[in-house]
């Protein structure tokens, strides 16, 4: 079987067997180019996890490539980074099945800015970050460019709809994936990929004392402290924060000595979690930077599923993993999950280790009756165990390292292709 390259000008296909060989090529130092040649890449994420994930990977690349250009979709990370933000991901920020349906005219028009920029910028390559319903498509447009695509952070495929493998086969060039199960996956459907790791095992690193963090949110640092991570988009704060108060005013009246401290992710408005806590406001610390801090510190999180539940394992924090939806998407998303477990935490771990309370298991008591069991201090060691399997299962340091090492080896075989292609013609007669 053959598939298109996607190199701009090059108009010949390539067996997936010889497209495997092309990363063993090296002719051309493409980290040494000059700022009058440099290398430009389409770099798209469209959530807070993958603008984190996009700025560190774009911070390894300017290591190695210091006149390296990035434009594309993203957040105030990846513009921290060095990356020229055509789209600011905080346009089309949406979760749920029926909740996208609000976004489209915001997202068709992204797509037409990123198509746009790319046609006059030329990039080199694209790499795209999770965000799959988005990126597939924007794949299939940038293919048609002639720009070759790279995919970091996979789509949840091993989760539900399973079909997508097969566009991806069609439209990446190769996975850049970071769980360790999902190699195999990709390997076994034809799909050239590489398992670089998870790049938190690198960000995640507490800085303060449990003194100095307590001090710094006028806490007391014997009182145990409970916090929340109540997600990074606007729906996920609009559905989650309200549970939240009610369990804070249950806690009030049952454990007073309990400290109460919230995060309140980059992308955020204040006025979001104050809304959903009203009353319960004055209760709350609000902890604006320093999560991994938070998470070291508290006797238990209570956690959005997503990627803050790996944050909070590589920290060792108890967690109850929760989770709510529209009701119309939950009702028309749910019968293609085909997974036991909805938290990362749980699936990388092939057990259950955290508990889940999702949708209607989402309520007020069900938290508290986690929350207690947690800070008996016998659960929370057993937890604490757990997490570290997990831990060990999620790939040692250097991940984001390890992934601009990929891009960068995948722009050589490119190059190198492209020269012997070039060289063929001229002696063509």
């Amino acid at each position: 079987m053959t598939v298109p390259t996607g190199v701009a000008g090059l108009f010949f296909t390539v067996s997936r067997e010889s497209r495997a060989k092309e990363h063993a090529i090296v002719l051309d130092d493409l980290s040494k180019r000059p700022v009058s040649n440099p290398i430009r890449i389409l770099l798209s994420s469209g959530e807070a996890s993958g603008d984190l994930y996009a700025s560190e990977l774009l911070r390894e690349l300017r290591k190695r490539s210091p006149f390296l250009e990035a434009f594309g979709l993203g957040g105030t990370r990846s513009q921290a980074a060095g990356a020229d933000l055509v789209v600011d991901l905080q346009e089309i920020s949406v979760i749920g099945l029926v909740e996208v349906v609000r976004k489209i005219p915001a997202l068709k028009r992204a797509m037409s800015r990123l198509l746009e920029e790319a046609r006059t910028r030329k990039p080199d390559v694209a790499v795209l970050v999770d965000f799959s319903g988005f990126h597939l498509r924007l794949a299939k447009k940038l293919r048609a460019l002639g720009v070759p695509v790279l995919y970091y952070v996979s789509p949840q495929v091993w989760a539900w709809r399973r079909g997508r493998v097969r566009r991806i086969r069609e439209l990446v060039d190769e996975m850049l994936v970071i769980l360790p199960f999902e190699e195999e996956l990709y390997r076994k459907e034809g799909v050239p990929v590489r398992y670089v790791g998870h790049p938190l095992v690198d960000l995640v690193e507490p800085s303060r004392t449990r003194e100095e963090f307590c001090a710094d949110l006028g806490l007391d640092p014997s009182r145990a402290i409970l916090f929340f991570l109540p997600g990074s988009r606007r729906r996920e704060i609009e559905l989650h924060v309200p549970v939240f108060r009610d369990l804070i005013e249950k806690l009030a009246r049952q454990r007073p000595e309990i400290q109460i401290v919230m995060s309140r992710a980059p992308t955020v408005a204040p006025s979001w979690i104050e809304a959903g806590l009203q009353e319960t406001r004055s209760r709350v610390r609000l902890l604006e930077s320093g999560t991994y801090d938070g998470l070291k510190h508290a006797a238990v999180a209570v956690v959005a599923s997503g990627t803050a539940t790996v944050e909070a394992a590589l920290c060792e924090c108890p967690m109850v993993v929760v989770y709510r939806v529209g009701r119309l998407t939950y009702a028309l998303g749910r019968p293609f999950v085909r997974v036991p477990h909805f938290s990362m935490v749980n699936l990388i771990g092939g057990r259950r280790i955290v508990p889940e309370l999702i949708q209607d298991g989402m309520t007020a008591e069900a938290i508290a009756r986690e929350v207690e069991a947690l800070l008996e201090p016998a659960a929370a060691e057993k937890m604490r165990r757990g997490l570290r399997e997990v831990k060990a299962k999620l790939g040692g340091k250097g991940a984001s390292a390890r992934a601009a090492e990929a891009v960068l080896s995948f722009l050589e075989a490119r190059s190198a292709i492209m020269k012997a292609q070039n060289s063929r013609q001229e002696v063509i007669p």
